[in-house]
């Protein structure tokens, strides 16, 4: 579970904080699917793409207010794993629902490598 507020939503209409929600519903939902595993993305080398995800609205977030997003994984195997997320308001009404699917791998260990950009 983590507590968060959309910064500098104060002057957001309702579609724009829930296209704010969805955005921020990603970062983090697949971790939960790495916790039967005794791992995080933090903790070892994992490549981690979202497959799929699927998001419901209930109810409209009031401006500057904190969420609180609880996450959950029901499955995870075979390099994969589903898990989904709750938006609670402060007063406990859940205002979204999120579900996603993903990829969830080890990447081989290798010496870290110098960020060079590639500009034009």
């Amino acid at each position: 579970m983590a507590w968060l507020r959309l910064s500098g939503a104060d002057a957001a209409t309702p579609p724009q904080s829930a296209a704010l929600l969805a955005y921020v519903s990603d970062y983090g939902l697949l971790s939960s699917a790495l916790v039967p595993h005794a791992t995080s993305p933090f903790s070892r080398p994992m490549q981690i793409a979202s497959l799929d995800h699927a998001m419901w609205f209930h109810a409209d977030v009031a401006e500057g207010s904190w969420l609180l997003y609880a996450t959950t994984s029901s499955w995870t195997g075979h390099g994969r794993g589903q898990a989904t997320g709750k938006l609670f308001t402060q007063d406990g009404v859940l205002a979204a629902q999120t579900v996603q699917e993903g990829l969830l791998r080890l990447t081989p260990s290798a010496p870290a490598q110098p960020f060079t950009p590639h500009l034009p």
